[in-house]
């Protein structure tokens, strides 16, 4: 027992040169607790205001996201629109150039019958001119040239009665005439023969003519929907190129709020730090104070106990908590 008050005499002399340095100490760590909490204040007032302005910008992000994704949706509809106008023109300028093909092969067509027109025309043209001077008669070409001229005038010029009336009759005689010699050349087996031809040959090259029309028609038909495809198309891609430029905008807005965000983020958990680092601290010297109070009071026991007085098991605790014993 003499050995345990020697201990603890020893102790209580080291504590109570140490106990002014202590209370200069507390008195220090008062003041800077005082400072302590309101900076920790101002820090949790800051951290508000930081957090409030990241979560501004978080918000922002995410409306410029959402703008972002509306005009990329309306991007890629329009170029699908495009895609498809571009489409139906490739299959309309196919139709064109197939109808012109047509065109090409069937104007060989009828070129190749305009050249047997003529081949017979040539062929025709000795007989026509035998008979004609065997009666010392005028051409039957002439004779034809003759009735095309009366017949315009009588369709175009005014006339009097009597002179309307003399190329009426004129026009009779001749068509007579006219049919007369073809009778006469039909006799000709040779040449009826060419003349059979010759209209058959005129025949095929009028219809080729028509064909040639009407594919020229359709082609160009064909041409003008391809046209006007184009047209739409490239009237869709201005709008598509448009909504191009508004997405790269949109998304670069919210590139950067996003990233104005995470620097608000990362300030607000160094403020955490910071705060957890002071109160930490704040802690540690709570606890010392309370380390510091049990030793008082484990002074004060071992007081009484020197003074002669009984201690009680809460006692005797005490100071061995707080290192007396």
């Amino acid at each position: 027992m003499e050995d345990f008050v020697e201990d603890i005499q020893q102790q209580n002399s080291q504590e109570e040169q140490a106990q002014a340095v202590e209370t200069t100490e507390q008195v220090a760590e008062e003041e800077t607790s005082i400072t302590s909490e309101e900076g920790l204040a101002a820090m949790e007032e800051k951290r508000s205001i930081v957090n409030e302005d990241a979560e501004k910008h978080r918000k922002l992000r995410d409306e410029l996201n959402n703008q972002t994704k509306e005009w990329k949706a309306k991007r890629d509809e329009l170029n699908g629109q495009v895609r498809d106008l571009v489409d139906q023109a490739g299959k309309c300028r196919e139709e064109r150039d197939s109808y012109n093909q047509k065109v090409r092969e069937t104007k060989e067509l009828r070129d190749e019958w305009n050249q047997k027109v003529t081949a017979l025309k040539e062929q025709l043209a000795p007989y026509r001119t035998e008979k004609a001077e065997e009666k010392d008669q005028v051409p039957l070409k002439q004779l034809k040239k003759q009735l095309q001229d009366l017949e315009y005038m009588q369709q175009t010029m005014p006339l009097g009665k009597d002179k309307e009336n003399g190329i009426v009759k004129q026009i009779s005689v001749l068509a007579k005439q006219i049919e007369e010699r073809e009778k006469t050349y039909e006799q000709n087996d040779e040449m009826k023969g060419l003349v059979a031809q010759l209209r058959e040959a005129k025949a095929q090259a009028e219809t080729y003519h028509h064909q040639v029309s009407e594919y020229a028609e359709q082609a160009q038909a064909a041409h003008d929907r391809m046209i006007g495809f184009y047209e739409q198309a490239d009237k869709l891609r201005k709008e598509a190129d448009a909504a191009q430029a508004k997405f790269i905008e949109c998304k670069q807005a919210a590139d950067e709020e996003h990233k104005k965000h995470i620097e608000q983020i990362k300030s607000v958990h160094e403020m955490d730090k910071d705060a957890a680092a002071f109160k930490n601290k704040k802690n540690s010297v709570k606890k010392k104070r309370v380390d510091e109070s049990g030793k008082k009071e484990a002074k004060e026991i071992f007081e009484r106990f020197k003074a002669g007085e009984k201690l009680s098991t809460e006692d005797l605790m005490a100071l061995q908590k707080s290192g007396y014993l």
